[in-house]
């Protein structure tokens, strides 16, 4: 079982990303890896040097992605191929190697989406996961499950022996939150928008006065990881997502489930750093 004194190595990782995206390390790498992580609240491109280190990255929140779908194409392309420029300009390189992933269960519907937008942002492809699992690259958690809650679903991993044996996804994630904040926030004087409700929501400070408002909707996502998990020996769940930045959700999960639940310090950068972990130089598709 994961502690928190195990996730050192994880914030580490982390950490180290976060001060790249802000200060690139300019090494001449031989070969370059990157993940791209369109997720529906923020898009994420992570870059890999050869020694699988993070070198630079880049991220912005946008509206191209809804409930795991691709919604917005061109958008979403123009947007992921401007990021990797903006890392080819810093590292002086051409970035050709990427992976990427999708919520478990969207590959018959929306997996050729994903891969196309990076791919037609410049990428050859060498990998595509779903998301859970992809975190779990970075994680390494042998035995338990990931539960991936980002913003319009909630996706997890059940892991046994370091083998995934189960996958899932559902509706439910932080768009949720933020509708039900703007509804709660509003009144007949001042009507206050998804878009203002969500800035809020993003706001650390904000986190204890909004957390019983959003209560509900955290439970319903217990309930669902606790329906995921069922006939499965899970004693673990790992939180990752960008959702899971809401301060307090591990202990809410954990109270509603009864089960023993962990999340690292940024949440956020743990699935597309997973996604980069995954990429090859050797072309699958």
């Amino acid at each position: 079982m994961q502690n928190s004194d195990e996730f050192k190595e994880v914030d580490k990782f982390v950490a180290d990303f976060e001060e790249v995206v802000k200060h690139p390390i300019k090494n001449g790498s031989s070969v370059y890896y990157t993940g791209v992580d369109l997720g529906t609240a923020c898009v994420v491109v992570a870059t890999l040097d050869e020694n699988k280190r993070p070198v630079a990255g880049a991220y912005q929140y946008a509206d191209v992605v809804r409930d795991g779908m691709v919604v917005d194409y061109i958008g979403a392309v123009n947007m992921i191929r401007g990021m990797k420029e903006k890392i080819e300009t810093e590292l002086d390189t051409e970035l050709t190697f990427g992976a990427a992933a999708i919520p478990p269960g969207t590959d018959t519907l929306d997996g050729g989406a994903v891969k196309n937008v990076a791919e037609s942002a410049g990428f050859t492809i060498t990998n595509l996961q779903d998301e859970p699992t992809a975190a779990n690259n970075l994680l390494n958690i042998k035995n338990g499950a990931v539960v991936d809650i980002g913003g319009g679903t909630t996706g997890i991993s059940v892991i046994k022996d370091g083998e995934v044996i189960f996958t899932d996804d559902e509706p439910t994630g932080g768009t949720h939150f933020s509708l039900v904040l703007a509804g709660a926030m509003s009144s007949p004087e001042k009507k206050v928008s998804f878009e203002e409700a969500e800035l809020y929501k993003r706001d650390s400070k904000n986190h204890e006065e909004i957390f019983p408002i959003v209560r509900p909707v955290v439970q319903k996502v217990a309930s669902i990881v606790s329906r995921m998990v069922q006939g499965y020996d899970v004693d673990e769940l790992v939180l990752v997502g960008g959702s899971c930045c809401l301060t307090g959700i591990e202990r809410e999960i954990e109270d509603a489930t009864g089960i023993t639940t962990h999340k690292p310090k940024n949440p956020l950068f743990i699935t597309p750093l997973g996604i980069a972990l995954s990429c090859t130089d050797t072309p699958k598709f």
